[in-house]
């Protein structure tokens, strides 16, 4: 099949470890859908702010734009053809000029802990590393014991610190793991739900570029779309942000889908969380179940939303 531009298509990704081995998982998906060869896609690696700076907490200097920003200028720039992205580095909001074109199916949405076999199982006062407000939260309310430090960097640069014995434990997400080929790392934590969009990486391209929408979509698993638009959906119902701990995962059931969701607050003594199944696409409803939890929040957690 020829090629599907008069040059190769142009994918822009972050240039960490992780960020490039998604970035390859969406070329081999192209070039099989499309019948490509190696040479139809060129694969180009962006520094971006979020690799750069390492030593505060994300919400501090910025938030998830510093994943997406230089991304997004080359696309509108037309550097770059597509980005790909992990979603759950996707701000809620998005530039009207920019669309999720296609989703790959979604990997093992879970958090696994590494460095110990359960979270019960850490000594007290045990030091546990993390940057997400989520995984503090959750921490916190089932080992208010546990001392939780700042762990910011890519996955090597998070476990070569485990090792060095700076943090005692940490969560990492265990679609990233699987995707660098640590299938065996950590064990998976089953009763801490994951942050919305976790485990599901997304291919961006301009909303008006017909062409190349064109060919992403026999790449789109419409069920991870489907259920990640739905988490993103109860994140912006709620007005939440980089300071924000709340969780939420939907998936399949039966014709429908089933959304659950908490939201914590930062020191883990206050949860708030429900469920609902509804029907795909129905957005509302999702947003909606975001605002029923944080009117059943104390007002000081319902204080930290603007929603």
């Amino acid at each position: 099949m020829s090629l599907p531009l008069s040059r190769p298509l142009r994918l822009g990704t972050r240039a960490s470890p992780l960020a490039m081995a998604q970035a390859r998982l969406v070329a081999a998906a192209l070039r099989i859908a499309h019948g490509w060869g190696e040479e139809a896609i060129e694969i180009i690696p962006i520094n971006t702010s979020g690799d750069i700076i390492q030593d505060r907490p994300l919400a501090e200097v910025g938030g998830k734009a510093l994943w997406t920003k230089e991304l997004d200028r080359c696309l509108v720039d037309g550097r770059t053809d597509i980005s790909v992205h992990s979603m759950k580095d996707v701000e809620t909001i998005r530039p009207e000029r920019l669309v999720i074109g296609a989703m790959l199916p979604r990997a093992d949405a879970r958090d696994r802990l590494i460095g110990a076999d359960s979270l019960a199982g850490l000594p007290d006062g045990a030091r546990l590393g993390t940057s997400s407000p989520r995984r503090e939260a959750q921490v916190r309310a089932r080992r208010p014991d546990l001392e939780v430090m700042l762990l910011r960097g890519n996955v090597q640069t998070r476990l070569a610190k485990l090792a060095r014995n700076e943090v005692d434990a940490t969560l990492l997400a265990a679609a990233g793991l699987d995707r660098l080929g640590m299938h065996a790392m950590g064990t998976p934590v089953d009763d801490m739900l994951p942050a919305p969009s976790q485990g599901a990486i997304g291919i961006e391209t301009l909303a008006d570029n017909d062409e190349v929408l064109a060919l992403l979509e026999p790449i789109d698993d419409r069920a991870t779309h489907d259920c990640v638009d739905l988490e993103r959906a109860f994140l912006l119902g709620a007005g939440g942000d980089c300071h924000s701990a709340l969780a939420a995962h939907a998936a399949p059931d039966g014709e429908a889908i089933l959304l659950k969701a908490e939201i914590l607050s930062p020191d883990g003594r206050e949860t708030v969380a429900g469920e609902l199944r509804c029907a795909v696409g129905d957005h509302d409803r999702a947003a909606q179940l975001a605002r029923d939890l944080l009117a059943e929040a104390s007002p000081a957690l319902r204080a930290r939303y603007a929603a």
